[in-house]
């Protein structure tokens, strides 16, 4: 346990109708075994209050954050839940029992709340005391945690740990701004879109695709276990997390100069496109000048309404396609038209998407299964549609969100900015001297 954290306790809350006798069973999808294994994914959201005291985080904000949670499960009753994968069955399931519950820890912390939540890079690894820990064994695993943090005097934050094989993205804040709104407005009924969609039938795919999904993970010590793929060794301490953002002039600036240097092509230059090409191509290039480093991309794909008919965008569980391009070759990037270079490969990613992206999932196996091992895999956590500066609890929104497991080069996140003017905020980590190269980098593009 790092020494700036003090637990002050763990308990266990249920959803409010937990009394009652209904249990709920869910199979998982193609989708979701995809993330069978992949570490869970941990938020941590930051709040800033300089009321905050002890007393007040004793008295108020916990009691009120454990009710309105009790309250929000009580409409997501998996997630309270486990998964299970019993010997006999193919593969593992969600199940819900009365009287399950999610583990909710509160602490304190004496770290700087303004060094965490603010611009400046500091170690990856001091984010790491602020997100509990997932209960994982071979045949079951808890599907979210939680963690309270008081900063006295400074603020609290609230950290998130989710089984990714349970929930994506969507539906994770779907629960979060479910949360927020029953601790802020609990005297209103949950907005429909917030009231979780069930109905595992209509998720359709290529014959035999759960077994071929599941076969990708036979090369694991225990292909038939929960247990998640180890974390890697410990962060370097040179390592350094940084969150940079792209107003939403600079977006447009860098739009105009895509399409002057693309000449008549026709690009598709969403916010998305733009940043993502941007953030790729500095990234690239911060790693040196070697043009034979193999390189390639990941983003993930909401296919709630990309799928035909349509999905209904409360669908719980994962709903999500990998937009994937490689091996690719860091000499495309590193000249002046690598940018270029970068938004043309991407547009064509994103233009490629239709409503088939279920039945192209073995070739996206493939792909996986053909990736040499010592490529910089850029993917991107997160999504400028969310809206997770919108989580408020009853004490203001947001002063930053961050997803922890950007802690590795190659991996990065996205959200929409914090003022909600069309801006997005990026994260990333880096050794020190290639994190100088990237702002560097940055600067200089937006500059010319």
């Amino acid at each position: 346990m790092n020494s700036s954290l003090n637990n002050i306790h763990v308990s266990q809350v249920t959803p409010s109708n937990s009394d009652s006798s209904e249990s709920l069973t869910l199979p998982l999808t193609f989708f979701d075994l995809l993330w069978l294994k992949h570490k869970a994914v941990e938020r941590v959201i930051f709040y800033r209050l300089t009321d905050a005291t002890r007393s007040f985080f004793d008295l108020v904000i916990v009691p009120n954050l454990k009710s309105s949670l009790s309250s929000a499960l009580s409409h997501y009753l998996p997630l309270a839940g486990k998964l299970i994968w019993n010997p006999l069955d193919p593969k593992p399931t969600i199940v819900y029992s009365p009287n399950d519950a999610v583990s909710f820890t509160v602490a304190e912390s004496n770290a700087a709340f303004s060094r965490l939540s603010g611009n400046e890079p500091f170690p990856p690894s001091d984010l790491y005391p602020l997100v509990p820990e997932l209960r994982v064994s071979d045949d079951s695993a808890s599907a979210v945690s939680f963690q309270v943090t008081l900063f006295p005097n400074q603020g609290f934050c609230i950290g998130v740990t989710t089984h990714h094989a349970v929930s994506d993205g969507k539906t994770t804040t779907n629960f979060l701004k479910s949360w927020a709104h029953t601790c802020n407005q609990s005297n209103i009924p949950l907005p429909e879109d917030l009231i979780p969609f069930y109905d595992r039938t209509v998720i359709k795919g290529p014959p035999e695709i759960d077994t071929k999904v599941l076969a990708t993970w036979h090369s694991t010590d225990k292909p038939k276990s929960l247990k998640l793929i180890p974390k890697p060794p410990e962060i370097d301490s040179d390592v350094v997390r940084f969150t940079f953002e792209l107003t939403r002039e600079d977006i447009q600036k860098l739009r105009d100069r895509l399409q002057r240097e693309s000449y008549s092509e026709k690009l598709r230059l969403s916010t998305f496109v733009v940043t993502f090409s941007y953030a790729f191509t500095c990234l690239i290039r911060s790693g040196g000048d070697d043009p034979t480093r193999p390189v390639g991309y990941r983003f993930a794909v909401d296919c709630r309404r990309l799928i035909d008919p349509p999905i209904p965008t409360s669908y719980f569980g994962n709903c999500v396609f990998s937009a994937v391009k490689l091996p690719l070759m860091a000499g495309m990037f590193l000249g002046e038209d690598g940018f270029v270079a970068a938004a043309r490969l991407i547009s064509d990613s994103v233009e490629g998407l239709d409503s088939n992206v279920a039945w192209k999932i073995p070739e996206l196996l493939e792909t996986y299964a053909n990736a040499p091992a010592e490529s910089l895999f850029v993917s991107v956590a997160g999504s400028t549609r969310f809206g997770v500066y919108g989580l408020d609890f009853g004490w203001g929104k947001p002063v930053k969100v961050l997803i922890v497991s950007v802690d590795q080069r190659g991996k990065i996140s996205m959200t929409e900015s914090r003022d909600g003017n069309g801006g997005v905020e990026v994260g990333l980590s880096l050794k020190k001297h290639e994190m100088n190269v990237f702002i560097d980098l940055l600067h200089d593009g937006l500059n010319n």
